[in-house]
């Protein structure tokens, strides 16, 4: 896995803890200043710092059982199910809000498929899903990080959304008076 050679295992995931954190310490100063008034953003980056904190290889005392990806996979359904209950009890989103739920449920598929894979077919050899799923996972890392910072629809998902919406029920855009 290039990634982690290049990087890691340790310092990788450090990075994307920093990210977090760096996320979270920006949303802080941008609501102490007052640009947003809004607490969802902030909320959500509390979220997922203490999420990335928490899961981080150094708290593996933790898990309940000794799977690597099974346990980043738990925590990242409870990660989800944090944001939801904070939008339930704000009812407010930011555009981020959709890229975090959407990039930790990606990265919950690929921790679950790895786990098959590794865990429960305990195939030991080297294939190319292993490389997808590393870049596949960083990647949406990263996008969620950038996703806190600048608080935009920085690759068209809700255009998408709204698009995929408007397919599936075209009888909301009719008029009727």
């Amino acid at each position: 896995m290039f990634l982690q050679e290049l990087f890691g295992l340790f310092s990788l995931s450090a990075f994307f803890m920093w990210g977090f954190l760096m996320a979270f310490f920006f949303n802080v100063f941008i609501y102490a200043i007052g640009l947003k008034k809004g607490t969802t953003l902030l909320l959500s980056s509390f979220v997922m710092m203490c999420s990335y904190t928490l899961s981080d290889y150094f708290f593996t005392w933790l898990s309940f059982k000794n799977s690597f990806y099974l346990n980043f996979a738990l925590y990242d359904i409870a990660t989800i199910t944090a944001l939801l209950c904070l939008y339930k009890i704000v009812k407010q989103t930011t555009p981020s809000f959709l890229y975090l739920v959407l990039g930790l449920s990606i990265n919950t598929i690929f921790f679950l498929l790895m786990h098959l894979d590794t865990d429960i077919y305990e195939n030991k050899h080297h294939w190319w899903f292993w490389e997808v799923y590393m870049y596949v996972v960083n990647s949406i890392d990263i996008i969620m990080i950038v996703a806190l910072i600048v608080d935009r629809d920085i690759l068209g998902l809700h255009i998408l959304k709204n698009t995929i919406r408007t397919l599936l029920n075209p009888s909301s855009n009719l008029k009727v008076p």
